[in-house]
């Protein structure tokens, strides 16, 4: 079955525009058809959505760029993040929204966190390929964006934190309102306070006679993903949390775990298969990191011990993981 493919927002060459950023020497850097925003929606792989990010911030050549996209979000083209965001009660509640129709407009799945010391939202990126460190951040940039678009407050999130993060600049800072760390995820937390504060744009009426139709869109999207695809970018997220099984992944997409594996046998393959797979894609994208260590990659892994996954790693490839990164 064919990769699966997602759109990009119709206000897309409206946004480069505003960014002084060329959309077509954007399309040629990325090996992207010209006529992309001009021959119905611009569909896009995941591989093509990654080159575009990065040939966006190849054309702009700015270290502030994440900061200036926060700052150019609008409401002013239909989104369907942007739209579920704005007609909702407050920050909690629009980001349970985009999480769920965020595959609409591109490869990314948001996992939630709600407790005592705040709202915390950790971007989780299937495929196996590292996203555009611009991509990440204009993300985080985005996030906060609907906070101070909703509450009309200049609201500072407690903790922004990139596994690659920029380097430290005034406006980006700024913006952010502390540095952005770096850390084992991307992530952006809110305190509490900021999750309840009431959006000012709320409108439950106008959700309630759209959200049928975001609905219908997300559906068609997931048909057209196979199992294997869904498998993979669930393990994304239950991985880190330690959880490898396939009752967990089962449960995480709410089928059975015998359903999940006759599935995945229809399409030629099974659970531990792409188990093995996505582990070895992740531990490949986490050794090129170099301020993670073989534990903490193991851990970012569910192994149970450093040493499985030494034992792992040179099954699939016959060297060490220092010898890889070294290489």
């Amino acid at each position: 079955m064919a990769p699966p493919r997602f759109s990009l927002a119709p206000g897309t060459r409206a946004f480069l525009h505003d960014l002084g950023v060329s959309t077509g020497r954007v399309l040629r850097r990325a090996g992207l058809p010209a006529g992309l925003f001009t021959d119905g929606p611009a569909m896009m792989t995941i591989e093509e959505y990654y080159r575009f990010w990065a040939a966006v911030d190849a054309d702009a050549a700015d270290p502030d760029l994440a900061a200036r996209i926060g700052r150019t979000v609008s409401v002013e083209a239909f989104n369907p993040p942007i739209f579920a965001a704005m007609c909702s009660a407050d920050l909690r509640t629009a980001v349970e929204r985009i999480a769920a129709f965020k595959p609409l407009v591109g490869p990314l799945h948001f996992e939630v966190a709600d407790d005592r010391r705040g709202l915390t939202i950790t971007l989780r990126w299937p495929g196996g390929q590292a996203p555009p460190p611009l991509l990440v951040a204009a993300e985080l940039a985005f996030l906060v964006a609907v906070a101070r678009i909703g509450t009309r407050h200049e609201v500072f999130p407690a903790r922004v934190a990139m596994r690659r993060p920029p380097p430290q600049s005034f406006t980006t800072t700024a913006y952010f309102g502390a540095p952005i760390r770096r850390g084992t995820a991307d992530t952006v937390t809110f305190s509490a306070v900021d999750a309840t504060q009431p959006f000012l744009t709320e409108d439950e009426a106008m959700w309630n006679f759209f959200a049928p139709e975001l609905r219908r869109r997300l559906s068609a999207l997931e048909r057209s993903t196979t199992v294997a695809d869904r498998v993979r970018a669930a393990l994304h997220e239950c991985l880190p949390a330690g959880k490898r099984s396939v009752n967990a992944v089962a449960d995480h997409l709410a089928m059975s775990p015998r359903t999940l594996q006759r599935q995945l046998q229809t399409e030629g393959t099974n659970f531990q298969a792409v188990l093995t797979g996505t582990r070895e894609r992740l531990a490949r994208h986490y050794l090129a990191d170099r301020s993670l260590t073989t534990s903490q990659i193991a851990y970012l892994l569910a192994y149970d011990d450093t040493n499985s996954f030494y034992r792992a790693f040179r099954q699939w490839t016959g060297v060490t993981p220092e010898a890889a990164r070294a290489g």
